[in-house]
This record gives C-alpha cells, structure tokens and sequence, in this order.
C-alpha cells in the first residue's frame, strides 16, 4: 500500500536542484552543457528507416510483454555478450525504459516484512535517485551505503553488520556505476550472490553504462550469477539502449530475472506498465542484433577518456572513469564549483551532493562535482580545459 505522505518530504530532484541553484546567474561564456547524461552522439543512420516502414504499428495497441522477436533479440544478445542463454517467453521482460522498469522491480517483488521487521532495500550512496523513491514506494527503508575512493567506489556490503542483511530484502547496485565509472569484479558479483543466498535477498543489477567502456568488456551479473550456481531468483538485470546505442528517447530496456520475478514483473506490467510502441519494438530488435554501431560509439568514448586523462591527469585525487561517460571530480565544495564554473566559463555540471544522502552528517559526494563526456570531441574537450582552467588553476 502506498500513502501519499511517504514523498512529502523527498528531496528536490537533481535537476530542478541544479536550476535553482544557478537561476539569476548567466553564463560567463558559451554555455557548454556537461551536466546530463543524454547521449549526443549520432544514432545509426538506418534507424529511421526501420522506424518508418513499421510506423503502421503505431495504430495498433503494442503487446505488453514484447513480441517474440524482440525477446529473442535480446536473448540473443545476452548470449553473445555473456555467455548465457535465457529462455526469452519466461526469463525476458522489456520495459519502456530502464527508470521505469528499475522503480516498478521493487513494486513487484520487494516483500511487505523481512525478518519480522520492515525491510531494507540497500542503496550505494552516491545513487541513482530511483533506488530510493522506489524503496520508499514499497514501504521498506532505503540504507545507503558509502561508495567512495576509499572502497574503490562500490559499496562493501560485505562488512554490513548481519542484522542489518537480515533485514534486506533487495540490493541495487549499477555497474558501471553512475556517476564514478567503476566496475564490479565477477568476483565482487560472486561475493554480492553469497550474501544474497545467505542472507535471502534480491540483487537488483542496473548494467544500462554496460556497453562503454576503455579496452575490456564489464563482466556482467548474469554471467557471474550463473557461475556461482546461486538461485536465478536472487538477481533481476536491467539492460537499455539509450546509452548503447544513443537512443535516450527510444526508451527502450529490458529485465532479465528468474522465471518467478519476471512472472510478477509481467503481471503489474499489465495493470501499470506503458508498453514499447510497436515500430519501436522493432527498432529495439534491430538495435540489439547490431554491434557494428556500438563498436563505433564505443571508440568516440574512449578518445574522451584519453582527453581527460590527459588533462587531468597531473590531477590529485584523479581517477580515471574505467567505464561509462562521467567524471567524478575531486573540489573543495560541489555546489560552490558548479556556481563558479557557470558563472566564469560557462560551464553546467551536477554538484555531487545532488546524487548523495548525508548520512551521519556527512555527505560522500559532498566533495566532488559529475561531469557528463557525451557531447561531441570538441566540444568536450573545450569544456574540460575550461573547468580545469577555471576550478584547478
């Protein structure tokens, strides 16, 4: 059951917090936009096409679940990117989005009680914002747990005391991870599903940043789930194309879990989920058959990775993205630093702390800002000399 003064005192989001912050202050040069994660890079050229030669479908009501050849597509997919077959009828749900489908998981399998309490739903701390407005949705306790340079930018579930994991009922964790680039080891896959058949809890895995990375591939929770032998019900993976592919208006994804959750994902889907209009079911089939677009896509983003290596690599506190398109910059206060580099260079960035909850009083991303490396080359590397010249000299 959900009751409305559960989100009346949710934070503003990150955006609106953004606007309010610079409103009244204009640009000291051309703006430069480095602040969302909207991939600007050109989609494949055929794509239209595809679209327009199903545009009949949009005058027919889309099937919920997604046509067989579209699950088959990403069955496939999986298969030659993980190694791992997945019946696409009783282990595949497309989502109209990954948002969508990363709030609704927690609708359709979180339970009402664990361990005779209320349940927590373990969140790294910085995070995605809709971890915790759907942990909130459900009635459990989103716990945030720190994911800063000091654990290598990914949360130690590890060390969490055992009432604490007695009491999870569901894990989010993306990898790579927004905003700071990093990359869970199949060993630290392995390490998340023990404790899940320890502790009898839900692993929620966001892979959408899975396809861009500097020289090798992410290893992915379905391939680390399967070579541990734990449960196919321990582990729900959403994958998209609106990063792979830059497609952000597509919206276009998919969850891969256990036969028993995508069952219940399927059955709220068809009371609340908004199904993928059918021409753009078959864009999304085409998308996930092609690598040749994403090999392409994948090298404009490692020439931006060399480009910020090189200049910020002298840099303290540096490092290096291993993956997806942000940088997490080390600055005496987040909020102060974007203000200045909007105000002097023109520059919009995401102060850190907008991605964070403090906890204890203290905020872990307090203390940086988030870059986003989706423009074109040259305006990235515009961008970034400016706010170095302008934060760092």
């Amino acid at each position: 059951m959900v009751f409305p003064e559960r989100f009346s005192n949710l934070p503003v989001y990150a955006f609106p917090r953004l606007r309010a912050l610079l409103d009244g202050h204009s640009p000291g040069q051309d703006a430069i936009s480095m602040s969302i994660g909207e991939p600007r890079h050109a989609f494949p050229s055929w794509l239209s096409q595809v679209i327009g030669d199903a545009a009949e479908g949009f005058g027919r009501y889309p099937p919920t679940d997604g046509t067989p050849e579209l699950r088959q597509a990403q069955s496939d997919w999986i298969k030659r990117r993980y190694g791992v077959a997945l019946d696409p009828e009783t282990r595949l749900t497309p989502v109209n989005g990954t948002k969508e489908g990363l709030y609704n998981v927690a609708m359709a399998v979180c339970p009402e009680e664990k361990a005779g309490a209320q349940p927590l739903i373990l969140v790294p701390n910085p995070f995605y914002q809709v971890y915790m407005v759907a942990s909130l949705s459900v009635g459990a306790k989103p716990y945030f747990v720190p994911a800063t340079a000091a654990n290598g930018f990914l949360p130690d579930f590890q060390s969490l005391p055992a009432d604490v994991l007695n009491r999870t009922a569901m894990v989010y964790l993306c990898s790579p991870a927004n905003p700071q680039g990093a990359i869970a080891s199949a060993d630290y896959w392995a390490n998340l599903f023990g404790l899940a058949e320890e502790y009898d809890f839900l692993v929620v895995a966001d892979e959408c940043y899975a396809e861009i990375y500097r020289d090798t591939p992410p290893p992915g929770a379905l391939a680390a789930l399967e070579a541990t032998g734990a449960d196919a019900e321990r582990l729900v993976a959403f994958h998209s194309l609106s990063k792979r592919s830059n497609v952000p208006g597509l919206r276009s994804g998919f969850a891969a879990a256990g036969p028993a959750s995508t069952k219940r994902m399927k059955s709220l889907r068809s009371y609340a989920g908004s199904p993928i209009p059918l021409p753009l079911q078959k864009a999304s089939e085409m998308l996930w058959s092609d690598e040749a677009h994403v090999e392409a896509n994948r090298a404009l983003y490692k020439t931006k990775y060399e480009t910020a290596d090189r200049i910020f690599g002298d840099l303290q506190g540096y490092q290096p993205p291993q993956a997806g398109f942000f940088l997490w910059l080390p600055v005496e206060d987040g909020e102060a630093a974007a203000l200045k580099l909007w105000r002097e260079a023109g520059v919009l960035v995401l102060p850190g702390a907008y991605l964070s909850q403090s906890v204890d009083g203290a905020n872990p991303g307090q203390h940086y800002i988030r870059v986003a490396l989706v423009a074109e080359q040259e305006e990235t590397e515009r961008g970034l000399i400016r706010l170095r010249d302008c934060i760092y000299s």
